[in-house]
């Protein structure tokens, strides 16, 4: 064996034990984050062996590839700063509308109260923790997984653009643009009509212009990372909730910023989610990352929809994982009483405490 065969041998044998020892911390780091779930938001148990087993079949999520990820923010720093802002997400209203912690009611103030809400959403992107990093690395189908797994579902597009802009409108989805077409040509004819709609009033999360330090837009890319790669790419994304005031009317955070999020795109009525679809339709990415202070990639304001990216049905096997992609779930509620718990989701304690940033 010659000498530029054997530091090949030898490079590749390092890069294996770089990744058994990354796939190894990684597991240790889901682990403490399902335990993390469980205690804090009162995940049950059979709910989260469930967790354990998707994140386990995975191989890839996670707060990002522990060997390179290099956060600008520690989870310890970020509750430090809320404590000293005297800043707390506990919100028992929300908690006994939506019956679990760190959820948002999805509603539109102009018509109807918080408490006749249909739906909530998650405040911060999963594992919807304050000051814990997004879970990234995830496929849709695998998000949707997730989602289930807690009692809750992914949500539909319309649903994280009315959780961002402050108002939840009525479904906008032009199913009659989508007849008949490849699903990669009914996106482009429906998101062109609903951009051409919503662009002359676009708003952000927190206000009607785009606004540099507000949000977890400021963070930078790994050395030498193209468009992906898990040994290339660190998901340098902050803790939740690290910037309080990047948050929407309806008090749902990190919607800019962070981690891009994905949602579901139905193409036809029998795919949305929120009517209580398990077929689902095809992916949408929402929001922006952790470097567009610097890199505005896209435009990232609340109800643009964006071209068919990585495209595939939500439920494909092989739908897109990135590191700088996650998700958070939305949860239908009961159309009980409105005084009474939903019945979907498991119940958490009330906590006293909260204050608006």
């Amino acid at each position: 064996m010659n000498s530029k065969t054997l530091a090949a041998a030898l490079s590749a044998l390092l890069a294996g034990l770089s990744c058994q020892a990354a796939q190894s911390t990684l597991s240790q780091q889901n682990e403490q984050m399902l335990q993390q779930i469980q205690q804090q938001r009162g995940v049950t148990p059979a709910q989260t062996e469930r967790l354990r087993t998707i994140f386990a079949r995975s191989g890839f999520m996670g707060q990002g590839n522990p060997a390179i990820s290099v956060h600008p923010e520690t989870e310890d720093g970020c509750r430090k700063k809320l404590e000293q802002q005297h800043v707390s997400y506990e919100n028992p209203q929300f908690e006994k509308i939506c019956g679990a912690k760190y959820m948002a009611p999805l509603y539109d103030p102009k018509k109807t109260a918080s408490a006749q809400a249909k739906a909530c959403i998650d405040q911060f992107e999963y594992p919807d923790i304050p000051c814990a990093y997004p879970v990234v690395w995830v496929k849709a189908r695998e998000a949707a997984q997730v989602c289930e797994a807690e009692g809750k579902r992914i949500c539909d597009a319309h649903e994280w653009e009315g959780a961002c802009a402050g108002e939840l409108e009525e479904p906008d989805y032009r199913f009659d643009l989508a007849q008949g077409m490849t699903p990669n040509a009914a996106v482009e004819r429906m998101r062109a009509a609903h951009n051409r709609a919503f662009e002359p009033t676009k708003t952000w999360s927190y206000g009607p212009e785009y606004q540099r330090g507000i949000c977890a837009t400021g963070s930078f890319k790994s050395a030498g990372c193209p468009g992906g790669g898990w040994n290339l790419c660190g998901s340098n994304t902050y803790p939740a909730g690290d910037f309080p005031a990047c948050h929407s009317p309806l008090d749902v955070y990190d919607l800019n910023g962070n981690a891009a999020e994905h949602m579901n795109l139905p193409l036809n009525p029998e795919q949305m989610a929120s009517r209580g679809s398990k077929e689902l339709g095809v992916t949408e990415m929402k929001g922006s990352w952790f470097i567009f202070d610097t890199y505005r990639a896209h435009p990232d304001w609340c109800r643009w929809r964006a071209p068919f990216w990585h495209g595939s049905q939500v439920m494909d096997p092989h739908s897109h994982a990135n590191y700088h992609l996650g998700f958070r779930c939305c949860a239908t509620l009961a159309t009980n009483a409105q005084d009474s718990l939903p019945a979907v989701l498991s119940r958490s304690p009330h906590v006293a405490g909260h204050a608006h940033p």
